[in-house]
């Protein structure tokens, strides 16, 4: 059997056991998403801090000013 036939097999099984199965493998896939969140999480906000206040400061060139003309 394929890979494909043995997941569409999985997900079609009705019986008490494979439930239980989805629940951990739902639950183990959360818990992993709220870990990749709590660990990168703070360093993607101050990250996003940093590059506000380096483009606080900068100026927008006016029309003109750069050598082009109309």
């Amino acid at each position: 059997m394929k890979l494909f036939d043995i997941l569409r097999t999985f997900a079609k099984a009705e019986s008490g056991t494979a439930t239980v199965d989805w629940v951990v493998l739902t639950a183990a896939i959360i818990g992993l998403g709220i870990a990749v969140l709590a660990t990168f999480g703070p360093g993607v906000n101050d990250l996003g801090d940093s590059f506000s206040e380096s483009r606080s400061g900068a100026s927008v060139a006016e029309r003109g000013t750069l050598g082009w003309s109309e």
